[in-house]
């Protein structure tokens, strides 16, 4: 009988060297593509056109939504958050780390040229789709810099949102990276967590000692009533809300809709993304699953803060 090792194949001579300078090759041909587009935006200034924005509170099915987005030959995307490009613009310590808060007044021609010349030279497309957690807070200052922009707001049940929020704080070195230099002593939870997490709302200070749920639920709230309030600046034709929920029951029929507000072909391949959406647990914790909190950890958590949102869900469409 043979050995294993007799029976396998040895890697040709030097096939990891040729490996690594393949890899090597391919990275400088990318990095020289970007370059010569931004060259080419900065001769001709291509305007974006109709961008999409995502926006929600964090861990809503934004991720989900806006993977299936990137799905569309139509849009140029990055497949990732790009929150360290947005903060070369406007990070929270440009203004004393008040907030992640953006008016349209913060708005500014460079900062429309700097992010469509970005998108430009990484995807070679005027119109492209992006989401992060602080956009929610921002809705007025893209609307000015991208009069014509297109704005899904996708809205989560507090009780789910809230069980994955508290996940989230549980993993600082994803969540925390832009808080590194945040002014103050985060104490949540008696000092359990020291981290600043998902987004910064107006009056976050008054929460440094907090409960971790009551900073959630107020993250929850102060987010949702800024798009709220936002939403009405919006032209309805460019403003489309959708629940998490009906995306989880529907997913071709809901992302069908969404794509023809957006002015966007639902292809049959994007169709064949829809049907096996739920297979795919974009940055989920764990499964995707409605009303998922009632039997998990965090309930008891939850519950104790869930009353004092319970007017806000119900203008959002859910009732607890």
């Amino acid at each position: 009988m043979s050995s294993p090792t007799e029976n396998s194949v040895a890697p040709a001579p030097g096939g990891e060297f040729w490996t690594k300078v393949d890899k090597t090759l391919r990275h400088h041909a990318r990095q020289a593509k970007v370059s010569l587009r931004a060259a080419l935006w900065q001769l001709n200034a291509f305007p974006a056109d109709r961008p999409v924005f995502i926006v929600s509170c964090s861990r809503s099915g934004t991720q989900m939504l806006y993977k299936t987005l990137s799905q569309s030959r139509a849009l140029g995307t990055l497949n990732r958050e790009i929150y360290a490009i947005w903060s070369r613009l406007h990070a929270p310590h440009h203004k004393q780390w008040q907030s992640h808060v953006l008016t349209a007044e913060d708005a500014e021609p460079s900062d429309r040229n700097f992010i469509t010349r970005y998108f430009y030279a990484h995807t070679g497309q005027h119109r492209f789709v992006d989401k992060n957690n602080q956009h929610g807070l921002a809705v007025p200052y893209l609307h000015a810099l991208f009069p014509d922009a297109r704005f899904v707001y996708i809205k989560r049940n507090p009780g789910d949102t809230l069980n994955s929020m508290i996940e989230g704080w549980h993993r600082p070195e994803r969540y925390a990276t832009w808080s590194a230099r945040l002014p103050a002593k985060v104490a949540i939870d008696g000092g359990r967590f020291t981290r600043w997490c998902h987004f910064l709302p107006e009056g976050w200070r008054d929460y440094l000692t907090a409960s971790l749920e009551e900073v959630n639920a107020y993250q929850y709230a102060s987010i949702h009533r800024a798009i709220r309030n936002a939403s009405p600046t919006i032209p309805a034709s460019q403003w489309h809300e959708v629940f998490y929920e009906d995306v989880v029951r529907d997913p071709v029929e809901t992302n069908r809709r969404i794509f023809e507000h957006c002015d966007l072909s639902f292809t049959p391949e994007v169709e064949a993304h829809c049907r096996n959406l739920l297979d795919k647990p974009y940055d989920a914790f764990s499964e995707i699953r409605l009303d998922k909190w009632r039997d998990q950890r965090h309930r008891e958590r939850i519950e104790r803060v869930l009353p004092q949102l319970e007017a806000l869900a119900r203008d959002l469409g859910y009732r607890l």
